[in-house]
Formats: structure tokens, sequence, C-alpha cells
């Protein structure tokens, strides 16, 4: 879910809410997951505890890896929610839909801070450049909702062919920025040979069933 250039009206999306707020001065985000009325409610409270302290746990752990994500300032569990900074700046998307030549080399620095990621074990499981935030000439990665830790090559690999197959819909016709960004990828991570062909065994997969 989007929390860049966000107007003062509250974001709905399936799973959560995410609304502007501040928090001892700062201007920071809360996400909040609300309750689902259509399970038991002690169910219910495990399932969205357990997702909020996963989430802000995977946000910390890329962050302590070297990827830039926003500092968690506050959890809570009996709601549900996470105050976390906002960050500042377009999406990804919205910046190479205006730059399409990407003349501040942006996407390079997307493949080294997932490359970051990936080498702390981390996926995000959602990696799309509206989950991409360009702050400061540098990018961050926002809304680990659907990440998971201690992954395998599989989970690394379906994390790659995720981003492929959202940037090439996404940006039609940018295979030369998309290249740009998995050079830049696999000149960072870890066993770059393993992982270019998990990621090509993927795709073979998909283009025969």
């Amino acid at each position: 879910m989007v929390i860049s250039d966000m107007s003062n009206s509250e974001l709905r999306g399936a799973e959560a809410t995410v609304e502007p707020y501040v928090f001892m001065g700062r201007r920071a985000i809360l996400k909040m997951r609300p309750a689902k009325g259509y399970r038991i409610p002690e169910l219910d409270q495990r399932i969205r505890s357990t997702r909020t302290r996963s989430e802000a746990r995977l946000t910390r752990e890329a962050r302590m890896a070297g990827v830039r994500t926003p500092c968690i300032y506050d959890v809570d569990l009996r709601e549900c929610s996470i105050t976390m900074e906002r960050m500042e700046g377009p999406t990804v998307k919205q910046y190479l839909d205006s730059n399409p030549s990407d003349p501040d080399g942006i996407c390079p620095k997307v493949g080294r801070c997932i490359a970051l990621m990936h080498n702390a074990g981390i996926c995000h499981g959602d990696l799309t450049t509206s989950n991409m935030i360009v702050t400061g000439g540098d990018v961050s990665l926002i809304d680990f909702s659907m990440g998971s830790s201690r992954v395998t090559l599989e989970e690394i690999g379906v994390d790659v062919r995720l981003l492929e197959r959202a940037f090439t819909s996404a940006h039609p016709g940018k295979e030369a920025l998309f290249a740009a960004l998995m050079d830049s990828y696999y000149s960072t991570v870890h066993e770059p040979d393993k992982v270019r062909k998990k990621v090509e065994d993927i795709r073979n997969r998909g283009r025969y069933t």
C-alpha cells in the first residue's frame, strides 16, 4: 500500500487502512488492521496481531540490512496497528512515469535495495514500483505485509519473478531500465548465478503450464 503523497483522507486496502498521523511531533503514518466480522473473534485477533508483528519485524530487519525503509515508531498488537515514518516523495512508478529515461539512476538503486534485502534472507512478497519511494535521490521499500524471512532460494526466485512481471506490466517499453535494475541486483546479491538460474526455472515453469 502506498504511503507517499497522501492526502488527508484515509486509504483503505483489503487488509489494512493507512492514514496520516502525527507521532511525538513527527509526520507519520498509522497503519491499522481492522477486525474482520466474518472470522471468529479470537482467531481474528491472533491473525491480525501476528501479521502486524511480522510486518514491523521485517521492516526493521530490512533496515538493519542496509535497505531504506520507514522507521517504526510504535507497534500496538492489541489494536493491530503500526505507527511509522511517513516517506516523502513519489513512488518509483510515479517517478518513472514522469522521468522515462531515469536520469537519476533510480532503477539501479532499486536493484541494489532488493539484493540487500535478499542477502538478509528477507522476501518482500509484493515487489511493485508502487511499493518503492524515491526519497532524496535514494530508494525506500515500503509495505512488508506480504513478506517473509529465512527464505529459500525458491522464494527469492519467486520474489524476483514477481518483480519482473510487475515492472513490465507497469512500465511497458522500458526494458532497458529493467535490465539496468537487474544488472545492479545481480552484482550485489549473494550467489547471483544460482539466483539467475532459479528465476529462469520459474519463468520456464510458467511458460509450459
